[in-house]
């Protein structure tokens, strides 16, 4: 039985970088998660059942558990606040060696390669934890640069580019899958990070 028929999410590991640490959100996050994700520039690159306005209600029910629909979503914290979150959906069925991940973080933090450490702490946990999985993959607005050189610069590779395949903002936009692969060489315990339960 997949997550999508019912099973409970299983529990959110923390995974520990040198700038971030990535940990299950807690309700007390709804504050500081509001303060980042109520940006118009942060909206902008988002998926459309992300709010905007984006109020402390949304944020309280985020946090409070709305986040579990289905595989892992990590706070990123930065220097003690929650400052974004990335999440891991796998497949199912004959689909289940993929996962899709997304990802964003409040817009004074871009540019500073804090993305790309979480995608990085997620990807590498991903191939240690989950052996069915032999892509990942990150589906991205096509002028949204920062994200495509956060997935650049944690190994994942263009895999393809979507024209005209989506509306956002009332535009007709372009849309570029990037994807990281297991290679033979993949780690088969999750040794250089911290994970605890």
């Amino acid at each position: 039985m997949s997550l999508e028929q019912g099973l409970e999410t299983p529990p959110i590991p923390c995974l520990q970088g040198t700038r971030v640490r990535l940990r299950g959100l807690q309700p007390d996050d709804a504050p500081a998660l509001r303060e980042q994700a109520d940006n118009l520039a942060v909206w902008r690159n988002l998926l459309e059942g992300f709010p905007h306005p984006y109020t402390l209600a949304d944020a309280e029910a985020w946090c409070s558990g709305a986040w579990r629909q289905g595989g892992w979503v990590w706070g990123i914290e930065h220097e003690g606040a929650v400052i974004g979150c990335i999440g891991l959906r796998p497949e199912s069925g004959w689909l289940r060696c993929n996962a899709e991940v997304g990802y964003w973080i409040g817009q004074p933090f871009w540019r500073r390669g804090i993305t790309t450490e979480a995608l990085r702490l997620v990807t590498a946990w991903a191939w240690a934890e989950r052996a069915e999985l032999s892509r990942i993959y990150a589906p991205v607005f096509a002028w949204n640069e920062g994200s495509q050189a956060a997935a650049r610069s944690a190994g994942y590779a263009l895999e393809a580019r979507w024209p005209q395949s989506a509306f956002k903002a009332g535009q007709l936009i372009d849309r570029v899958v990037w994807a990281s692969y297991r290679s033979p060489a993949s780690p088969t315990s999750f040794d250089p990070l911290t994970i605890t339960p």
